[in-house]
């Protein structure tokens, strides 16, 4: 029974029935939740430092699509290899994402081929005027920034823009990352905390350093996202 379940849902009218449902929800949560700033001009502190990578917590990234406003911002959004990911993937690239392409994702700061080359795509991606949007979580260890990201920032020169997006109404699922399904109805926040960046030359502890002040600003922004909305509770884990 349980091999029955995978193969149907690897089977690709499944994943496209499911994509395209889960992008008309997240449309009409976005539609239908007021969204508010931190900082109120954060489209016009963030555009003149792109193409950037664009930071967020694993689970709490499906309202992320949504924060391009211009046609002239392109982005490249890695996407996970699992199936949930090709979910994902669908329902990013339904019209209203339609300038989205994705990056396949592998484990970064794994060092095999497959991470080689997914590094190499992101950053020609950003040499090409993309941003690349993508989650820092280390795998399956939710809220604990990894180094891929900070690697990625030093080879590409890019700055990281680590930002959170919450919604007053939601379901909190009791799954490794616990995902944040968004409701409709309600009120949004999103909120961008200061750039990071990290010098070309940067050596191991730097890196580090930057890798722990990259979490910290995640974090920051998930509990002021939620604090925003009158759910300060939402910010918790675990």
């Amino acid at each position: 029974m349980k091999r029955l379940l995978r193969n149907v849902l690897r089977s690709s009218w499944v994943q496209r029935a499911v994509g395209f449902l889960a992008a008309e929800w997240l449309r009409l949560v976005w539609l239908t939740n007021r969204f508010s700033f931190e900082p109120t001009d954060v489209y016009e502190l963030v555009e003149p430092q792109q193409p950037a990578i664009f930071a967020f917590w694993h689970g709490q990234h499906f309202m992320t699509p949504f924060i391009k406003t211009k046609q002239s911002h392109r982005a490249k959004v890695l996407i996970s290899l699992h199936r949930d990911g090709e979910f994902n993937a669908i329902a990013a690239e339904r019209p209203r994402h339609r300038h989205h392409p994705r990056l396949r994702r592998s484990r970064l700061g794994v060092p095999s081929q497959g991470w080689r080359r997914r590094f190499r795509e992101m950053v020609r991606a950003l040499e090409e005027g993309y941003n690349v949007a993508l989650t820092a979580d280390v795998p399956k260890r939710s809220r604990v920034a990894g180094l891929g990201i900070i690697m990625l920032a030093r080879e590409s020169g890019r700055p990281i823009m680590p930002f959170a997006m919450a919604t007053s109404r939601f379901i909190r699922l009791k799954n490794w990352d616990r995902t944040t399904i968004n409701l409709p109805f309600g009120k949004g926040a999103l909120v961008g905390i200061e750039a990071v960046v990290v010098p070309p030359d940067a050596d191991a502890e730097t890196m580090e350093k930057l890798r722990a002040e990259l979490e910290a600003n995640l974090n920051e922004a998930t509990r002021r996202a939620y604090a925003r909305l009158g759910r300060p509770q939402g910010a918790a884990h675990g």
